[in-house]
Parts: structure tokens; C-alpha cells; sequence
């Protein structure tokens, strides 16, 4: 199982090297841009030190990000009307559309492979990814030196 999603996250990761190249983005700009679409569908607003935290960049990393989607037409930067210091970045109407392009076949393809199942097993298949992608973050977030459990042989 183990095996099966670390083959899974190696082919979305070639998907969206081969797709973005497509559109000359980067894996790091379509990164960008889904963290940007994640925070502004639950109402949130997006600064550089989010997305510097998020995508674990430095500073400088960070601005050339911003300044490469700013320079694609694919962010804007805003400035926050209570305090003018503060920078917000927002996806533009070509970001949503070329995103869209992008992730097209995938999404096709996916659906197609998902009508094989049952609602009952897309549940099943849904708690199972959403424990792995917490199982991820507690590891990633963990301090090195911290003990370890042993590994379970996967199927």
C-alpha cells in the first residue's frame, strides 16, 4: 500500500512537471496557485509569508515566485486597505483558466477511473487518504531524533 501511493505521488508529481512545462510554469508556480485557490475558497486571504511558509521557500525564493506569477499574469498583488504594508495575492481570471487547462485530463481521466467504485467504497478510499495525508503532516512536522515506531510490511 505503502509502495502504491509513494508511485502515485511520484506520477502526479510527473503530471504536473509535463503539464505545467506545457504552460513554461514550474511545479513550485502551480504550487503557488493551489495554495492561493485552497485559502480564497474557505475565505482567506493569501500574504508572501503564507506562501513562504506553506511551500517552505526563503524570502528571496518567494518574491521571485510572486514576481514570475505577477509577471505570467497569473497573481496580483493587492494591498490591504486597513494597513498598505500588508500584501494579499489573488489569482487572476488567466490563472483559473489555464489551471483549469492543465488539470483538465487529469481530472477526466480520474473521474472515469473513479466511476468504477461505489459511493461506499469512495468513502472508504476517502478516510484512508485523508488519515495518509495527516500520517504526512505529523511525520514532516515531527523533530529529527524523535523515536521511531516500527514499519509494518505493506501488501
Amino acid at each position: 500500500m505503502i509502495r502504491l501511493l509513494q508511485e502515485f505521488t511520484l506520477e502526479a508529481n510527473r503530471y504536473v512537471d509535463a503539464a505545467g512545462g506545457r504552460k513554461d510554469m514550474h511545479r513550485t508556480d502551480l504550487n503557488a496557485l493551489a495554495v492561493i485557490m485552497r485559502h480564497t475558497a474557505i475565505g482567506g486571504s493569501v500574504t508572501p509569508g503564507l506562501l513562504r511558509k506553506e511551500l517552505n521557500l526563503s524570502s528571496p525564493a518567494t518574491t521571485a515566485l510572486i514576481d514570475r506569477l505577477d509577471n505570467s499574469g497569473h497573481v496580483v498583488r493587492e494591498r490591504d486597505s486597513s494597513d498598505r504594508r500588508q500584501v494579499h495575492l489573488r489569482m487572476t481570471p488567466k490563472a483559473f483558466e489555464e489551471g483549469g487547462a492543465i488539470f483538465a485530463p487529469l481530472a477526466r481521466h480520474m473521474g472515469s477511473a473513479m466511476a468504477h467504485f461505489s459511493p461506499e467504497e469512495l468513502e472508504t478510499v476517502t478516510r484512508f487518504m485523508t488519515a495518509m495525508v495527516e500520517a504526512t503532516v505529523a511525520a514532516r512536522e515531527e523533530p529529527s531524533g524523535a523515536p521511531s515506531s516500527p514499519a509494518h510490511p505493506s501488501k
